[in-house]
């Protein structure tokens, strides 16, 4: 099981990651945002790790609803594809199987594709790919 630093609350359903406190961790799991948080994301072992190329996913029942001013609703859309841009793998928790850079090299060695539903951090699509 991958170790994953947990940013927020731990996520009502099990994602596949053991949720370590300590920075020996492979990826990172955001359980949980407030607004003010995703508006001005700056999580610093979030954006460390994305920038180490390790897997971050975020837990989008962990979100906060969209508000009802339209403006704000906008600016939180934004942040999301902001996320989404730098590399943060949205999940419901649900049987989607996120697939690593990790598993990624190991499937390819293998002759592996992955299955349907499943997603993939941009660095494990690359070595799909052929890329890496």
């Amino acid at each position: 099981m991958m170790r994953a630093y947990l940013v927020g609350r731990p996520p009502d359903r099990d994602l596949g990651f053991s949720y370590v406190a300590a920075p020996d961790y492979e990826g990172v799991v955001i359980g949980s945002l407030t607004l003010s948080q995703l508006l001005c994301f700056c999580e610093p072992v979030t954006l460390q790790a994305l920038a180490e190329g390790k897997p971050v996913v975020l837990y989008t029942p962990g979100l906060p609803e969209t508000p009802k001013n339209r403006a704000l609703a906008a600016s939180l859309a934004s942040a999301r594809r902001q996320l989404k841009s730098w590399g943060v793998v949205f999940t419901d928790g649900g049987q989607k199987r996120l697939i690593t850079a990790e598993e990624a090299r190991r499937m390819k060695q293998s002759g592996q594709i992955p299955g349907p539903g499943a997603v993939m951090t941009p660095l494990a699509r690359e070595i799909l790919e052929g890329s890496s």
